[in-house]
């Protein structure tokens, strides 16, 4: 019944506000998952800089290869606390087109008419090109469109690649604050340690980039 009076009667502002606030919600919940995991993803990474830096204290010949871990685990903290503050500004922006959104339908109630806004439709475009909103906020834009409340956008979003461009490779100030914040009083103990007095063996070598490897290995381990 419900389908045959959608074909034959438009949606009523109200059931057009029930459903933009239940894609709304539907993202915030998304988002929110998302950045528990983050949290996670955050907890193991600190405590693979500790390991490394315990690791160098048991054994002081293995010093050299686990400062160059912990860095390489800090600039992995950097990159999830970074995805973390970009989710929770998307969820802010969120909230705030879901107000926005409210207020827009509660003066066509007052009014008989809805304007088009610009600072929903700069918030909406701005999620459409969040990858973990993608699809959800393409259908609330479809919703906020029928209802008038922004223009049919055009042109494609810009690919995540190029919002983050130039955040590959992390300053060394931000590694040295975080292996800091982190290690305390171990970090100058371990930076000491970080070139190595001797040339390393051979066999040291093997070693370490066996050990690199495993590295490379749980870092990929913590991003899925």
């Amino acid at each position: 019944m419900e389908t045959i009076r959608g074909l034959l009667w438009k949606p009523t502002p109200e059931e057009q506000k029930r459903k933009c606030n239940a894609l709304v919600r539907q993202n915030v919940r998304k988002l929110d998952r998302d950045i528990l995991q983050l949290k996670t993803t955050e907890s193991k990474t600190k405590n693979l800089i500790l390991q490394s830096s315990r690791r160098a204290q048991r054994n002081p010949s293995q010093s050299a290869q686990a400062a160059q871990e912990t860095r390489i685990f800090a600039r992995e903290l950097i990159r999830v606390r970074r995805q973390a503050g970009r989710l929770h500004t998307s969820k802010a922006q969120l909230q705030s087109v879901q107000m926005q959104v409210n207020e827009a339908f509660s003066v066509r109630k007052i009014e008989g008419s809805i304007r088009a806004s610009t600072g929903i439709m700069k918030d909406v475009n701005s999620l459409v090109r969040l990858p973990e909103l993608t699809g959800t906020m393409r259908e609330l834009s479809a919703e906020l469109v029928k209802a008038g409340i922004i223009e049919e956008m055009v042109g494609d979003s810009m690919p995540e690649t190029e919002m983050l461009e130039g955040e590959d490779e992390e300053a060394e100030a931000e590694v040295d604050k975080i292996l800091g914040e982190i290690l305390k009083d171990r970090l100058p103990a371990a930076k000491e340690e970080e070139l190595p007095a001797q040339p390393v063996a051979v066999e040291e070598e093997e070693e370490e980039t066996e050990r690199l490897e495993q590295m490379r290995d749980r870092l990929e381990a913590l991003r899925n």
